[in-house]
């Protein structure tokens, strides 16, 4: 019984740092889409947007998930980082993507240690849009 309590503390503890990690750059996105200028800033501003409301969505799923596994979700944001130009943006946004890649790889390999198929299908889903989201903002510093 101990064994499960910590298991599921340990899951839990991690479904709220990747909600409080969604919330943040939920934010993030969204500020720098509204602060994004020139020609350039206005394009990438405007996917900054639609990838903040499907960052959203991604905190929602996880929140929804963690309270029918019996806990209660952060409303707590990581740290915010906006940055000054589109290029320190890029950066910052590319930065919370790795670090939430890393992350969502590390809860899939826990959820299948643990027979957590839910978890793991999740996740997977997550995974793979956070995989989108990197690979455009990375295109856009290029360019």
């Amino acid at each position: 019984m101990q064994e499960k309590k910590a298991i599921n503390d340990k899951l839990f503890e991690m479904l709220n740092q990747a909600i409080a990690r969604e919330i943040q750059v939920s934010i993030q996105y969204m500020w720098q889409h509204i602060q994004a200028r020139g020609f350039k800033g206005k394009i990438v501003g405007e996917d900054m947007k639609k990838i903040s409301i499907t960052e959203m969505k991604h905190a929602e799923d996880i929140a929804e998930h963690l309270v029918s596994l019996g806990s209660i979700p952060t409303t707590k944001p990581n740290t915010i980082e906006v940055g000054s130009s589109l290029k320190e943006m890029l950066e910052l946004d590319i930065k919370a993507e790795e670090e939430a890649i890393k992350l969502y790889k590390e809860i899939i390999n826990f959820a299948k240690e643990q027979d957590d198929l839910a978890t793991k299908r999740l996740f997977e889903k997550i995974l793979l849009e956070e995989m989108e989201h990197l690979q455009l903002f990375e295109n856009y510093l290029v360019d």
